[in-house]
């Protein structure tokens, strides 16, 4: 029941937002220097956490339970090396393997997998006394619905966004309350070392020993090593700049109306339809006196080629990856607080939202 609920829980979580896990998968392909797959990061992605809920399933519910045994064990018999190495060379701070639900460092990730894998052993051995619930023929039908119905699960949380929103920039959030450091907070702790050179010979030294006075020694570089990471605020990378460079983030968090995000992350990464039904909000949020901007990290060259009248603005690739799981997705936000969030799938809600608020304004 242990094995099987983690899976399945694994498999929920990541079925709910299949884009963070495709991003995952991409920062995996980039850290391995394999930038060549990384056109099958979504379908991977998709493709895992059908594989572990399926099995997780499986082994919990007992519908063919043999085979989910099976599963979770080839599922581990990869992972756990794998997470292995990834602890060693730390190339992504967090595996994902809960998505964005929980996160656990490579090492604890790999510790996880350790107990899971002593645990799928013991089911390993003790396989051959599973017992059907059903025919084997109701028991694969039962699983190949639950299947389908899992992809659309996953399919509907990609286009319409996720059903449930882990990520920092979920409704009702105000933006500027969760960039700021709280008082006391710990910093991030740094050892200083200082590189000095004698007779053509290097030699470091800490803060404490020095040859400050020593003409002798003549001054080379200084090094700084971070200890331990500091308290990091859950919003800590949202800016809001102008092409001609003027930052109007707290201008856009303190401003008392309704402000319109369009967020994509890169131009040519989206479909021109859905980039034209943004640019025609754009359009009529200008008209209706709404303020509207356009975030996306695309080079200049980019933005020329879409030039069309709209304010656009950069912002990390990172951050707007972390805003909103959809290119073009929208975030509507006043007194900095996130009010809703849209795909490019239900822009149409939020075009009926908007038109409505204009015109109980005139």
């Amino acid at each position: 029941m242990l094995v099987g609920s983690v899976f399945i829980f694994s498999g929920f979580v990541k079925a709910i937002d299949p884009l963070g896990s495709a991003y995952k998968f991409s920062d995996y392909f980039q850290a391995f220097h394999i930038d060549f797959l990384k056109y099958l990061s979504l379908p991977l992605a998709i493709l895992l956490c059908t594989a572990e809920f399926i099995t997780g399933l499986s082994v919990f519910t007992g519908l063919r339970q043999k085979q989910g045994i099976t599963g979770v064990f080839l599922l581990m018999i990869f992972f756990t090396p794998l997470t292995l190495i990834l602890a060693l060379t730390n190339p992504v701070s967090d595996c994902g393997c809960f998505g964005d639900a929980i996160h656990l460092s490579n090492w604890q990730t790999f510790g996880k997998n350790i107990l899971l894998l002593i645990l799928i052993l013991v089911l390993l051995t003790g396989r051959k006394y599973a017992i059907s619930i059903f025919a084997p023929r109701t028991e694969w039908l039962i699983l190949v619905f639950i299947t389908i119905w899992f992809l659309i699960f996953s399919f509907y949380n990609l286009r319409y966004l996720p059903v449930i929103d882990f990520l920092p920039y979920k409704t009702g959030t105000n933006i500027a309350e969760k960039m700021k450091i709280p008082e006391g907070a710990p910093a991030d702790q740094y050892v200083t070392t200082f590189i000095y050179e004698k007779d053509g010979s290097q030699k470091e030294f800490s803060i404490n020993n020095y040859p400050a006075n020593d003409t002798s020694w003549k001054f080379i570089k200084q090094k700084s090593l971070l200890l331990k990471k500091g308290y990091v605020p859950p919003i800590h990378d949202f800016s809001v700049v102008t092409l001609e460079k003027e930052d109007i983030t707290y201008r856009v968090l303190n401003d008392s109306g309704y402000t319109v995000l369009m967020i994509s992350k890169k131009l040519k990464e989206t479909d021109t339809r859905h980039l034209t039904k943004g640019f025609e909000l754009g359009s009529y949020c200008y008209t209706n006196g709404i303020n509207f901007y356009i975030l996306t990290s695309s080079g200049s060259e980019e933005i020329k080629n879409a030039g069309n009248g709209l304010t656009f603005c950069n912002t990390d690739e990172t951050a707007l990856k972390t805003m909103i799981r959809s290119n073009p997705g929208y975030v509507l936000i006043k007194n900095g607080t996130i009010i809703g969030k849209w795909s490019w799938a239900n822009l149409p809600k939020l075009c009926i939202l908007l038109k409505n608020k204009t015109d109980r304004s005139q």
